[in-house]
């Protein structure tokens, strides 16, 4: 880090201003939290962001596989850059995450864009200052690619989008391998932290003004197994709920065949958690779940909703589905759309199938056509969006807590927030309300938002 920052000291006292960097991030929180750190570290060697890619002399992608046209937008960007490149031969471009751990990225990558500097992948984010200097030196291209990962990096610098939220990563990697998803060949098997280093993060960051912690990890119900002194993620979650100054705790992801009454419990008990809970469903047939390896049933998911929602009844759920999975039939999607009518989401994040190669469900027989796929989707659409909508109307002429987040884009009068139950809620008030918790009374449901006014 001192040999980098030392040459970007030297470039500013030349020419009278200071590397810039840019960084775009695709994909889930766990990479927009990996590229805080990214940042966190470009900063202190010097480098000073900007949101105009044109402008920079360190451009650094942070990537997703998770779906096909994320690659594909990744490389149409790589085509723009290699022109700015030819324009400003000292630009250095970096690309990491989770698209550059698969070997066919890493072929295409070494046979077509030879002109990007530095590529590295999940597991030796931590190493960005030495390759960054290994390039410098040499003037070659790094490539730096782990298989898998054992160590844990503490106390990496991080630079947060808002000052009032934070992400904390609890665990990194999974051992589910959903037949569907690439994760656990990219992020690798499940590393848990140890709870002291995840409270003194945390208690770092209400030190420094954050009011709401989000846990992170690829299954969060799962934390604490890999640990010499195991405990279990309904015992972290007391342990946070304790640290003065958090206001607020949320997590993500909860995986159903891992949640235990003892966390449905510690969620009812510890008042700083905040009543809203993303349970991923992907499917409400259980012969599709098999095929998924999710590990439960539409019988047992269904269960749990019940327990959750009679030990919190204020709670709101979120979930994830997947439309068109290989062999899925009518029937299997009416399933589906019984377990929306029944769980009535206040969010769900919905996806056609998507292919990714090196995945079991790739090589599935029984790949559904598009348009079979699409207009389940939109009939799903047309049940579930009514639901939400319901579950929004429950709020109307409530009074509730909103964490005020930002300006709106539309009108800079109006601020946009949440509540606990992870409702977005617009009203009108002052920029200097951004960082607090207000109470709001909700007049008009949105269904995806909501309008209130403050009281």
């Amino acid at each position: 880090m001192d040999a980098v920052r030392k040459w970007n000291q030297e470039f500013q006292e030349k020419y009278g201003r200071p590397r810039k960097m840019y960084c775009f991030t695709m994909g889930c929180q766990m990479n927009a939290h990996d590229s805080e750190k990214l940042i966190g570290v470009l900063t202190e060697m010097g480098y000073v962001p900007t949101d105009k890619e044109n402008e920079a002399d360190f451009v650094i992608y942070n990537t997703c596989c998770i779906r096909e046209n994320a690659e594909q937008k990744v490389y149409g960007k790589l085509g723009w850059l290699n022109t700015l490149k030819k324009k400003n031969p000292e630009l250095i471009i970096a690309l990491c995450g989770c698209m550059t751990q698969q070997d066919v990225v890493i072929e295409r990558l070494q046979k077509t864009y030879s002109f990007v500097d530095m590529i590295f992948g999940t597991f030796n984010l931590y190493k960005l200052p030495q390759l960054l200097c290994q390039r410098i030196e040499s003037g070659k291209q790094v490539m730096d690619i782990w298989k898998e990962g054992s160590d844990i990096a503490e106390d990496m610098p991080s630079i947060r989008g808002q000052n009032f939220k934070a992400s904390v990563n609890i665990m990194y990697g999974c051992n589910n391998f959903c037949t569907y998803c690439i994760v656990p060949y990219v992020r690798g098997r499940e590393r848990s932290r140890k709870p002291e280093d995840i409270i003194e993060e945390i208690e770092k960051l209400a030190k420094d003004g954050v009011k709401e912690v989000m846990l992170l990890g690829q299954n969060v119900n799962s934390y604490g197994k890999t640990l010499d002194k195991p405990i279990s993620f309904a015992e972290l979650l007391r342990m946070v709920n304790e640290v003065e100054g958090i206001e607020r705790i949320r997590f993500m992801t909860s995986h159903p065949k891992d949640m235990s009454d003892e966390l449905i419990l510690a969620m009812k008990e510890c008042d700083k958690v905040c009543k809203n809970l993303h349970l991923p469903m992907q499917s409400g047939s259980s012969e599709v779940l098999r095929r998924m390896n999710r590990r439960y049933t539409k019988e047992k998911y269904l269960d749990l909703v019940r327990k959750v929602k009679d030990a919190m009844p204020d709670i709101t759920l979120s979930t994830d589905i997947i439309v068109g999975f290989p062999g899925e039939t009518e029937e299997d999607f009416q399933e589906t759309l019984d377990v929306i009518r029944e769980a009535r989401y206040s969010t769900a994040f919905t996806f056609l199938y998507s292919k990714r190669t090196g995945t079991p469900a790739a090589v599935m027989e029984d790949q559904i056509p598009e348009d079979v796929a699409k207009d389940r989707f939109d009939r799903m659409l047309d049940i579930l969006n009514p639901i939400i909508h319901e579950v929004n109307e429950v709020y109307v002429g409530k009074e509730t807590k909103v964490l005020v987040e930002e300006i709106s884009r539309h009108d800079e009068s109006i601020l946009t927030g949440r509540t606990e139950q992870n409702m977005l809620v617009h009203f009108q008030g002052d920029a200097d309300l951004i960082g607090h918790i207000v109470p709001v009374k909700i007049k008009e449901n949105k269904t995806f938002y909501l309008i209130g006014e403050r009281i």
